[in-house]
């Protein structure tokens, strides 16, 4: 390799793979940082790049693209990750690795590097992107290759190369953060009988700390993209933003998980994901007054495949490409207002409203009879039950008893 492009945050890491890829390969390596929301002064990491060794430093703004090409299309189609994980690494990654090439192929470089681990999903995520997108190019993953094997040995070659690094030997967590969410792994979170130790958390009070009065918000959305807090209009940055600082001091968004990695072997995460967590409440219930119930009920299942496509680094295929055009069409009338509820780690809906509403309060009391005659409701029974009575039918002809009446005797068998 001649020019390798690395996708760089500035920590342990990819600090200690900047400087390896060029004792290594004795390759040019140019770095290449997205500002997702992850707090760190832009400015500093790119002058820890170059002063490690980068022979040139990209850092761009993706902020807004995140949250309006991936965070908010994740949460419209209501993905989930087995059923607690709101997915912040994992759409990121397809993003950051999609600039990655672009810069490369800019820079005429030949091959791309990553400093995700060969026990995680994050490096399935950047690699499948990378052949979604150009092939052609070569890809290094340090840790597939170096003789480093823990997070101990790299500050240790941190250290003999001086590198300055964040990460200490007495608190190691392995984080990932952007404005979406913050992840927790490693450490003593690696035993999941072990409750997390409360300085761990950055971005949430602990509930039982958080106010005692709970906190009210309005939220708008048009077409299901948020676009106004208590009627004010705010861009997408600075709306999670807002949204993120409400919903951490009140306690909302923790999620403690053991999950199983596409890899094979399950692991534990805790995340803060308060402003999402928020987010995902208010347009559930938006859609559940503006979808019809055949739409909302195959959307459901819709969900959990549009989470696994993301958590597996499948963004960049054509049946998530499908099923977001579904999405799309589905959110074309979830436009309206919801209130919730902040209250000690709660978010809770308390009011929702919409033009495109199909929740009708004079339908919904049964008392307009050109609307729902209740007499009509025997003959719907008879239909809908009517698999149920033939099968009964045929169980008392052939055996005189129904089979859902056939007496259970394993109930009474001795332990």
């Amino acid at each position: 390799m001649k020019k390798v492009v690395l996708a760089y945050s500035g920590g342990l890491d990819t600090s200690v793979i900047l400087a390896w890829l060029k004792e290594r390969y004795g390759c040019e390596v140019v770095t290449f940082t997205a500002d997702l929301g992850q707090g760190d002064d832009m400015e500093e990491v790119k002058k820890k790049a170059l002063a490690t060794g980068a022979s040139k430093a990209y850092v761009e703004d993706l902020r807004e693209e995140f949250l309006m090409e991936y965070a908010f299309p994740t949460m419209m189609a209501g993905a989930i990750y087995e059923r607690h994980y709101l997915l912040g690494t994992s759409f990121a990654r397809p993003l950051i690795a999609r600039r990655q090439v672009e810069i490369a192929e800019l820079e005429g470089a030949d091959a791309v590097a990553h400093g995700c681990t060969g026990k995680g999903n994050d490096q399935v995520r950047f690699e499948l992107t990378y052949k979604a997108l150009n092939p052609h190019l070569k890809v290094i993953a340090p840790w597939r290759e170096w003789e480093i094997r823990s997070r101990e040995d790299a500050l240790a070659y941190a250290a003999a190369h001086s590198i300055p690094v964040a990460a200490t030997e007495r608190s190691i967590y392995s984080r990932d953060g952007n404005i979406w969410h913050l992840s927790h792994e490693g450490g003593i979170l690696e035993d999941p009988w072990r409750e997390p130790e409360e300085e761990m958390f950055q971005l949430t009070v602990a509930p039982e700390a958080a106010p005692d009065e709970p906190l009210t918000l309005e939220i708008d959305f048009k077409e299901g993209i948020p676009k106004r807090i208590d009627g004010v209009a705010c861009g997408p940055v600075e709306l999670l933003t807002r949204l993120n600082e409400l919903g951490g001091a009140h306690g909302v968004g923790r999620a403690d998980l053991v999950e199983n990695r596409l890899v094979g072997v399950k692991s534990r995460g805790v995340y803060e994901t308060p402003g999402g967590t928020i987010l995902y409440t208010a347009h559930r219930a938006l859609e559940s007054i503006c979808l019809d119930r055949e739409t909302l009920h195959y959307k459901d299942v819709v969900a959990q495949r549009y989470a696994e496509l993301v958590y597996y680094g499948q963004w960049f295929t054509p049946l998530r490409e499908a099923l977001d055009a579904f999405v799309r069409q589905t959110q074309q009338t979830v436009t309206g207002t919801v209130r919730v509820k902040l209250y000690k780690g709660s978010c809770t809906v308390v009011g929702r409203k919409s033009p495109y509403s199909l929740y009708r309060e004079d339908y919904a009391t049964f008392g307009e009879e050109d609307v729902y005659d209740q007499a009509d409701a025997e003959g719907f029974i008879n239909l809908f039950g009517l698999p149920l009575k033939v099968k009964a039918l045929l169980d008392i002809e052939g055996f005189g008893i129904s089979g859902y009446r056939a007496p259970n005797y394993s109930k009474f068998k001795r332990d």
